[in-house]
C-alpha cells in the first residue's frame, strides 16, 4: 500500500508534520505515560481498567434488530494501517486495543444477524485545502494529505490510498448492503447525512465504533445523543493518538463513561448482537 496515490492538486506533505506524528508516541513512551490495556492484546496495566467501585450507574441497552444499527467511523487506511499517515501516533493504541480485529468482529456479528451497518467516512477534496482557517488537527490532517481524494465524483487513486477502507473490511463494506454516508469533514456527523440515513431506516439505537476515540467517535457520540439516539460505545473497537499533550484514548474513555448510554467490550457487544432478535 502506498501513501498517497491520490492526484489531488494541493500542497505537498510537510515533512515536519510527519515527524511530529511519528515521534509523538515515542515521546510518551519515554515519559512513562503509555501503558497497555487490560483485556486487550497487551496486558498488565490498570491505566484503562474500570474502577473497582464505580459511582456511575449501569444502564440497560437492549438490542432490537428492528431499530438498532452498527455505526463505524473512519475504518480507513490512514488510521488503521501501519502504512497510514497517523500510525506513528495511533499505532500503539490500535495495537493495545486490538482495534483492527475488534472492528472486524463487529462487522461479522452485525452481518450475521442482518443488523444494518453504517460507515461514516472522512474524505478531503481539493476545495477543502483552501479553507481560510483550521483547528490544530485539521491543519495537521491537511498537511499530511490525510483522507485525500481528487474530488467528490472522482475515485482516481482511491484504491489502496489512505482514504480507502482497510483491506480486511472491504468484503463487509462493499457488499451492497452497508450504508456509506456522505463524508464528515471535521469530527462529527453534523455535516453528513448519517442522522438522516439512520432515521430513514427506523434506527434509534446505535452501537458505535471506529476511529479515532477522542475525535470522530466522541463527536459522533455527542451528536447522536443530542439527536435522540441511544448509543453504546465499544471501547476496544476504537483507539486514540498518544502525543506529549496527552493520551487521546484515555481522554475519550473517561468521557464515554460519563455520557454514553453504555460502554461495552467487543466480546460483550458481539454476544449481545448474536443473541438479538
Amino acid at each position: 500500500m502506498t501513501k498517497h496515490s491520490c492526484n489531488c492538486s494541493h500542497q505537498e506533505i510537510d515533512p515536519s508534520r510527519r515527524r511530529i506524528l511519528t515521534t509523538g508516541a515515542a515521546a510518551l513512551t519515554a515519559a512513562g505515560v503509555i501503558a497497555a490495556t487490560p483485556g486487550s492484546a497487551i496486558a498488565g496495566t490498570e491505566l484503562y481498567a474500570d474502577p473497582e467501585n464505580p459511582a456511575l450507574p449501569v444502564r440497560p441497552f437492549d438490542i432490537d434488530l428492528s431499530n438498532t444499527a452498527l455505526v463505524v467511523t473512519d475504518p480507513q487506511n490512514d488510521f488503521l494501517s501501519p502504512d497510514g499517515a497517523t500510525w506513528g501516533v495511533v499505532g500503539e493504541s490500535v495495537t493495545e486495543q486490538n482495534t483492527v480485529n475488534n472492528i472486524e468482529k463487529l462487522f461479522i456479528a452485525a452481518k450475521s444477524v442482518g443488523m444494518p451497518v453504517f460507515v461514516s467516512p472522512h474524505y478531503y477534496y481539493p476545495q477543502d485545502h483552501k479553507w481560510k482557517f483550521e483547528g490544530v488537527l485539521e491543519k495537521v490532517m491537511h498537511d499530511i494529505s490525510m483522507f485525500d481524494r481528487p474530488g467528490a465524483l472522482d475515485t482516481t487513486g482511491f484504491e489502496g490510498s489512505g482514504a480507502d477502507w482497510l483491506p480486511q473490511y472491504k468484503k463487509y463494506i462493499n457488499d451492497g448492503e452497508t450504508i456509506i454516508t456522505s463524508p464528515h469533514k471535521v469530527y462529527g456527523p453534523e455535516q453528513n447525512d448519517l442522522n438522516l440515513q439512520l432515521r430513514k431506516r427506523g434506527v434509534d439505537k446505535v452501537i458505535l465504533a471506529g476511529m479515532s476515540a477522542n475525535l470522530c467517535v466522541q463527536a459522533h457520540l455527542y451528536e447522536l445523543l443530542e439527536q435522540g439516539f441511544e448509543v453504546a460505545v465499544v471501547r476496544d473497537a476504537t483507539a486514540g493518538a498518544k502525543v506529549p499533550e496527552g493520551d487521546g484514548y484515555l481522554a475519550a474513555l473517561i468521557n464515554f463513561r460519563f455520557v454514553a448510554s453504555t460502554v461495552w467490550w467487543t466480546s460483550d457487544a458481539v454476544a449481545k448482537i448474536q443473541t438479538a432478535s
